[in-house]
């Protein structure tokens, strides 16, 4: 079987995070592990607090992990702090990990931050050069390159952070007209299409996206190949998103609902 590990936070509410990604994977069929950087506390309303943990704590996770698991492919998400992202990358190229796929993660779906302000640059500068793809949605992708949202523009977007190294940059759909999202592999511009939902519940729909990304990678597709697969399985867990769960924006399900006849 192949394997995919996650290099993120970890989500009490159970919503995003760590906890989605590995859903996720299961979802698509690789076998997940994982690094854990942080944890919070947060619920579907708010997060109450964020514990970073030392950069060394990942690194010894990813060494144990690799050393005798292996890795066909990595996502990273939220890495909250600069001695975080260093620590990662450095370990990711020491390690000659491949198939590396980095979601951005800065804000939550409650609007909390998730990415200290000075460690943006070292996304930049350290992690970025060695993702196959990096995968912001809008917002992320504007905030990037330290410009207004402008979706006229979302093309000259993808470039220029094409230009901070990265293999290729998706830039996810969940908050554009379209729905559609745009990868960009430094000389073709493709628009990923496929169904979109309407719906509040959507906590863990970018982590679900890098998260199937990462195990289609895994599994051997081609990037654009893979990117349509991600994007089918993310709008299909929010389509199947529990508004039932919590007070807030319900998380998505990317395992589906339990059919009729089926013991849950």
């Amino acid at each position: 079987m192949k394997t995919a590990m996650s290099i993120a936070t970890s989500d009490s509410g159970g919503g995003a995070g760590i906890q989605a990604d590995i859903k996720a994977f299961a979802r698509c069929g690789v076998h997940g592990t994982t690094a854990i950087v942080a944890t919070t506390a947060q619920n579907t309303v708010a997060v109450n607090d964020i514990f970073p943990f030392p950069p060394q704590v990942a690194v010894n996770q990813i060494e144990a992990v690799v050393s005798d698991i292996g890795a066909d492919a990595v996502k990273t998400g939220m890495l909250f702090n600069a001695g975080i992202i260093s620590a990662v990358a450095e370990t990711i190229r020491r390690l000659g990990l491949r198939n590396v796929v980095v979601d951005p993660v800065m804000v939550a779906e409650s609007g909390a931050a998730l990415l200290e302000p000075d460690a943006v640059e070292t996304y930049k500068d350290e992690l970025f050069p060695l993702a196959d793809v990096v995968t912001p949605n809008l917002n992320e992708a504007f905030a990037l390159i330290e410009e207004e949202v402008d979706e006229s523009r979302i093309e000259e977007c993808a470039r220029a952070i094409k230009d901070f190294g990265p293999g290729a940059v998706i830039i996810t759909g969940g908050h554009t007209t379209t729905g559609a999202d745009l990868l960009y592999d430094g000389e073709n511009f493709v628009q990923i299409k496929g169904p979109t939902h309407t719906s509040e519940n959507t906590h863990g729909a970018g982590c679900t996206h890098s998260a199937a990304l990462a195990s289609f990678l895994a599994l051997g597709f081609g990037l654009e190949e893979a990117a349509r697969r991600a994007r089918y399985v993310a709008a299909e867990a929010v389509e199947y998103g529990l508004s039932e769960i919590g007070k807030g924006a319900g998380p998505v399900h990317v395992l589906g609902p339990v059919l009729e006849g089926e013991t849950p």
